[in-house]
């Protein structure tokens, strides 16, 4: 796909901070089995990431707002455009030496995500999409959702609440009543790469709570644009201001989401 100058300028920049994720990812598999841990190191992988991030977007564009994970918010000169960026999502995977990990971007313009890159560096596989323009992988590969239509052929995706966060207990509850209907539930630790994946084909559909916009800005456009139906896990819920999402093509989406919002 020809892209326009921004999405060039997200690619651009996801590449770049892939290629400082990669070199770190390889010393972190040396240094998760020590006895200090890798903890200090991937903090300083994922700084290092927005840090690239921020230089590359707001060098190309020095009038855009800025919201990204490490560093906060910025206002920018252009009050209706801003960058949201999570320089490494799924820590977690990263800092356990696991292969699966992405840098998100989305471009806001208005309140609405215009464009939005996800970038898996450790499979070199690039997601993206422009509002309008449909969604691709790479240079040139087109992406539309599964075309599964029965629950019991369907994966299903979702991130599975940990530590301090509330709803274990619901999301306990949505698998014990999916999991009896589907064909398998992941988890796989990367909320934007759970979204690309459901833009591909390969999962039917994901769902997850208590997330931030940074999590899901790209990732929730890239499957909108690849054909998915897009809300919150309550119905008529934004996404993005409630970090509370349910994803799936058209033919699963209503059976899906009368089972996880009967809880």
């Amino acid at each position: 796909m020809q892209g326009s100058a921004n999405i060039n300028i997200m690619i651009k920049a996801a590449r770049k901070a892939g290629r400082s994720l990669v070199k770190d990812f390889r010393e972190v598999e040396n240094l998760q089995v020590s006895m200090k841990g890798a903890g200090d190191f991937v903090s300083r992988a994922d700084i290092a990431s927005e840090k690239i991030l921020k230089e590359e977007l707001m060098d190309a564009r020095p009038n855009y707002g800025w919201l990204g994970e490490e560093s906060g918010g910025e206002d920018g000169k252009d009050p209706t455009r801003r960058w949201i960026v999570d320089p490494l999502d799924g820590t977690t995977n990263f800092l356990h030496g696991l292969p699966h990990w992405a840098v998100s971007i989305a471009l806001e313009h208005k309140g609405e995500i215009v464009a939005g890159v996800v970038f898996d560096p450790a499979k070199d596989e690039m997601f993206y999409a422009e509002k309008g323009a449909g969604a691709w992988l790479n240079d040139s590969r087109r992406l539309r959702v599964s075309g599964r239509t029965r629950m019991v052929e369907a994966v299903f995706a979702t991130g599975i609440p940990y530590a301090a966060k509330n709803t274990l207990p619901a999301t306990l509850r949505d698998l014990g009543r999916l999991m009896p209907e589907c064909a398998g539930v992941r988890r796989f630790g990367a909320a934007s790469l759970d979204l690309a994946y459901v833009a591909a084909g390969r999962y039917e559909g994901y769902w997850e709570r208590e997330l931030n916009i940074w999590d899901i800005a790209a990732g929730a456009l890239i499957v909108r644009e690849a054909g998915a139906l897009v809300d919150g896990v309550r119905e008529g819920q934004d996404p993005l201001e409630s970090g509370s999402i349910l994803c799936a093509n058209n033919g699963i989406f209503d059976s899906f989401a009368k089972v996880i919002r009967q809880g």
